[in-house]
């Protein structure tokens, strides 16, 4: 019932309402707009007049619908499904988080016409907030497929790739198990960087698995437990040779000498676990895996753009919106001046 309140809420502002007002403010202010009474079933707040004044309009409105399914909900259980709904969106009464919502400046859907790059910074310690990463990661996903599929005949013009480091701290993004098997052959790709795989399982539960194998290459810098037990037995086992020698002293000494083949693990759990900082392990689906040295980021020839090398090049976000052109808000009043320039006026300008 509370999925068919936010359809009903949704389809009127995507279909019924301005271009500056389809935002997810508009959505808050009509649920805080509706209202159920359990002593009055004839109650009928603003929200309900809005779809009532629609249905006149057009019975078979997709938002009408969805509102009377939502409305067959008796007062006493309508008032619960609104209460579920407030609950539910209580963060966005904060109003750093309202203002985030009220408009947009990402262009999403553009990322894959033209080199770009976007960068989501989130807190590695409160988790308040992560559900908004996740709902732009999953609308990112969707839009871009869809804008492949329909302006690029399946296939955007420029690659896009998704860095996602701490990965577990995003929160859980919708559909990730199926959208990690399909963007690939839509010109897209992701790297999922993690403390652990258990981080992996504690959020997608068995959808792990499949995101696991939807991976073409595992790169291990380094870990314990479980974790270096899976890159063992993934390393597989090598054949070694195994020669014996033995003595007997008696009333005679006799030697011996027995040679076998014997199966060990290409690296033990142990070898793992203390393996070396400076290496790491790759592994490439068709290939098999191989040792490696960790790259020396500092001998990187843009190293030097980094603050890490001069604090001078450290970006601050202050400054930055300080000092950033103005950007006009939907709800935000402003002038327009038009100048007619005469041919002569033109030509002493140029």
């Amino acid at each position: 019932a509370e999925r068919l309140l936010y359809c009903a809420l949704v389809g009127y502002i995507w279909y019924e309402a301005p271009a500056e007002e389809m935002n997810f403010i508009t959505l808050l202010e009509l649920i805080n707009a509706s209202e159920a009474r359990e002593d009055d079933e004839e109650y009928q707040s603003p929200v309900d007049l809005l779809f009532a004044d629609l249905e006149e309009r057009d019975p078979d409105h997709f938002a009408v619908k969805q509102y009377r399914k939502y409305k067959l909900a008796a007062g006493k259980t309508a008032k619960s499904i609104l209460i579920s709904c407030g609950a539910r969106l209580a963060p966005f009464d904060i109003k750093e988080l309202r203002d985030l919502m009220s408009y947009d400046e990402l262009e999403l859907d553009t990322l894959g016409d033209r080199k770009s790059a976007l960068f989501l910074i989130m807190s590695d310690t409160d988790s308040t907030f992560n559900f908004v990463i996740a709902m732009l990661q999953s609308q990112l996903f969707n839009l871009l497929c869809d804008k492949a599929d329909d302006e690029y005949n399946g296939k955007l013009p420029v690659h896009v790739r998704f860095l996602l480091d701490e990965f577990a701290n995003i929160g859980q993004i919708p559909r990730f198990d199926k959208l990690i098997a399909t963007i690939r052959s839509r010109e897209m790709s992701a790297s999922i960087i993690l403390q652990s795989q258990s981080q992996l399982k504690a959020i997608y539960k068995d959808a792990a698995e499949i995101i696991l194998d939807n991976a073409d290459s595992t790169l291990f810098l380094g870990g314990r437990g479980k974790n270096a037990k899976d890159i063992s037995d993934n390393l597989g086992r090598e054949t070694i040779d195994s020669f014996n020698t033995s003595e007997n002293r008696g009333t005679q000494v006799s030697h011996g000498l027995t040679y076998q083949k014997l199966g060990k693990e290409l690296m033990t759990q142990d070898e793992i676990a203390v393996m070396d900082g400076g290496k790491c392990i790759l592994q490439l689906r068709g290939v098999r895996p191989f040792l490696s040295d960790k790259y020396d980021i500092t001998k990187h020839p843009n190293y030097k753009y980094l603050s890490d090398f001069d604090k001078k090049n450290a970006f601050d976000v202050e400054r930055y919106m300080s000092t950033r052109p103005a950007i006009v808000k939907p709800d935000e009043a402003f002038d327009i001046y038009e100048i007619d320039l005469s041919d002569e006026d033109a030509a002493a300008e140029e």
